[in-house]
């Protein structure tokens, strides 16, 4: 019985049951290659869809206290106040799936570069990162800089990792990194949210739609993205169309995204 050929992407695909004898009735056969080729056909439509969503988020901006060259910048005072809620990267000895293991990475990826904003050390965040990337050993990987920018999910990413047959892994890369963000800006909003202007606070809720639609899509065919579905599924409430809305939005949904941090990344 033929698997979902989403497997040839990388998906992990559920196997079709089969119904009735073997190669008896060719009634069945033929209702049954009628069928094979209209699941080919919904995939390939779904496929399609995926990609198109890979996409549209690679051409996002990434959240400004992330990026590169904005004006985003801690002052002397901010940096003498360690944060005290980033990962510990002992973290990563303590996972086990290949998918928690790319959540993980993923949301390190994230807190690195926040304990770099603070100045904090961060050798542990580099031995962790590097301990998940060669436990993982994904050849897509080879696109970046480096690990630590992994939480960027970029169309280059994307494409590495669907030409590898890991693409169902990306989401789980973006999910993580989502939520580890916007977990990071309810910790102190006023200075992380300093940063941005209407158009990035959209770009939030575009994000989270866009991360919403591929996983959501998913889960009939990867078992794993279900978890990260039901995760997110509280986010829907986030529909900011600027700034003030942003600030409100993130207040009000404090419980709801550190709920789907502990889901994701345990």
């Amino acid at each position: 019985m033929k698997k979902l050929s989403f497997l040839a992407i990388g998906f992990v695909a559920i196997v079709l049951a089969a119904c009735g004898g073997k190669g008896t009735d060719q009634k069945a056969d033929a209702s049954e290659a009628e069928k094979t080729f209209e699941q080919e056909q919904i995939e390939a439509s779904i496929k399609m869809h995926i990609d198109s969503i890979a996409n549209d988020i690679g051409q996002l901006k990434q959240f400004p206290f992330v990026q590169e060259g904005t004006d985003f910048a801690l002052t002397k005072e901010e940096k003498q106040v360690k944060p005290d809620y980033l990962l510990n990267p002992a973290v990563a000895d303590e996972v086990s799936t290949l998918a928690e293991k790319y959540r993980i990475l993923s949301a390190l990826s994230v807190d690195r570069k926040i304990a770099s904003l603070y100045e904090m050390p961060v050798e542990e965040y580099d031995k962790a990162i590097a301990k998940l990337s060669a436990d993982i050993n994904d050849p897509s990987f080879k696109v970046l800089d480096n690990a630590n920018s992994i939480f960027e999910s970029t169309s280059a990413l994307y494409d590495a990792m669907n030409e590898n047959g890991r693409v169902n892994y990306f989401w789980q890369i973006a999910s993580a990194a989502l939520v580890e963000q916007l977990f990071v800006i309810n910790q102190n909003s006023e200075k992380f949210l300093s940063v941005f202007d209407d158009k990035a606070a959209s770009d939030v809720t575009f994000r989270i739609v866009l991360i919403l639609d591929a996983v959501n899509r998913l889960t009939a065919y990867d078992p794993e993205i279900k978890p990260v579905a039901d995760a997110l599924a509280s986010l829907e409430s986030l529909n900011a169309v600027d700034l003030n809305d942003l600030k409100k939005q993130l207040a009000e949904s404090k419980e709801k995204i550190d709920a789907a941090r502990k889901a994701l990344i345990k």
